[in-house]
């Protein structure tokens, strides 16, 4: 019974995936992208009965242009940040793997809602650079997960990539560090077995670090957050 009880949150959250993916390919205008962001997220969070909670929410600047660092679990880790930010204007173009371009559960929606293409096998990365400077110029923030892939380890957070800080100095973007507190990881897969519960994850706002800061990125992020 669980197991089928995940393949049809597996498949409604493929449908929801797709039809907003395919709503966001009809739009250009970046705030009403930020509306669908939110609306699939909201509905998708909503569909696995869980809730979001946002601690220092008052350090949420409310407008311009910010390099975005989370720490990354799980799949629904953008839609907690897209829910986090909700009350803002920041909108984000995210860094995505070249896998999810490509992925059938993803492709469509990560195409159409404002990403950047890296592809760690290239052995030039000018081309993202220049990409990533394209994005900045039209207005926007950058989003991204500076571990670089999903963190499957008991450490609260693994090494970062040196890419991060590179996007912050060359487009001189101050950098807004968010921690997801919760393992969402554990509790998405509790949701996916069994949504007849409220389950609730926290995220929290740190203090804007200068991306002039000579510390390394990663020291800088668990010290916002006091991680050891």
């Amino acid at each position: 019974m669980r197991f089928f009880k995940k393949i049809q949150q597996l498949l409604y959250s493929l449908y929801l995936t797709n039809k907003y993916g395919f709503m966001l390919k009809r739009i250009q205008d970046v705030q009403e992208k930020k509306k669908v962001r939110l609306a699939y997220s909201k509905v998708q969070l909503a569909a696995l009965h869980i809730e979001i909670n946002i601690e220092n929410k008052e350090k949420l600047p409310h407008e311009g242009q910010y390099l975005l660092l989370s720490n990354h679990r799980t799949v629904i880790d953008p839609l907690i940040i897209e829910v986090a930010l909700e009350h803002t204007k920041l909108f984000g173009l995210w860094i995505a793997k070249k896998e999810l371009y490509n992925s059938l559960f993803f492709g469509i929606f990560v195409r159409n809602a404002g990403s950047i293409l890296i592809d760690r096998k290239k052995s030039q990365m000018s081309g993202f650079f220049g990409d990533v400077k394209a994005g900045v110029q039209k207005g926007n923030s950058v989003f991204i997960f500076p571990e670089g892939t999903r963190n499957t380890t008991d450490k609260p957070v693994t090494a970062f990539k040196e890419g991060s800080r590179l996007i912050a100095l060359k487009n001189k973007l101050p950098i807004l560090p968010v921690y997801i507190k919760d393992n969402a990881r554990e509790i998405l897969k509790e949701a996916l077995y069994d949504n007849s519960q409220k389950r609730k994850i926290t995220i929290v706002i740190g203090d804007i670090i200068d991306y002039r800061e000579k510390t390394e990125l990663e020291s800088k992020y668990k010290e916002r957050f006091n991680i050891a």
